[in-house]
């Protein structure tokens, strides 16, 4: 049977280790004490907020992409002409996917980048957007 100074000296061993421990994991948590973390714990730290940054970069990339393509879809008056209402613009946009893939695709992508460009045209030299000009036309 183990004697008590035994269980003690065990039990303090024990203590230190788990606070030893517990100080490396702090460490590792608030980004101090890069001596006491070593060289490989610092490689992994920068890898890792790298990582980080790159996926944030990325991210960032593809919201601004989305939210662009849906200024396009308000600058084209189709919010305003639907009511907002998501399952017309998604019925619309499905149906300019099949007039791409349609063996009238390259006729439609040639009138429809004319008229962007029209509209880009017009809103760079300050003037009224093409929305606005066909509304005054249909008045």
């Amino acid at each position: 049977m183990t004697g008590t100074s035994e269980v003690r000296a065990e039990l303090a061993s024990f203590a230190r280790a788990t606070h030893f421990i517990s100080t490396k994991v702090q460490f590792l948590r608030i980004g101090w004490g890069a001596s006491e973390i070593g060289a490989a714990g610092q490689h992994q730290a920068v890898k890792a907020r790298n990582d980080m940054r790159t996926w944030q970069v990325e991210r960032r990339k593809r919201t601004r992409h989305l939210i662009e393509l849906g200024g396009l879809l308000v600058k084209a008056g189709i919010v305003d002409l639907t009511g907002d209402d998501r399952t017309t613009i998604n019925g619309a946009l499905l149906w300019m996917g099949d007039k791409f893939r349609s063996e009238q695709g390259e006729q439609a992508r040639m009138l429809w980048a004319q008229k962007g460009k029209e509209a880009f045209e017009a809103d760079r030299k300050g003037g009224p957007s093409i929305v606005a000009q066909e509304q005054r036309g249909r008045e």
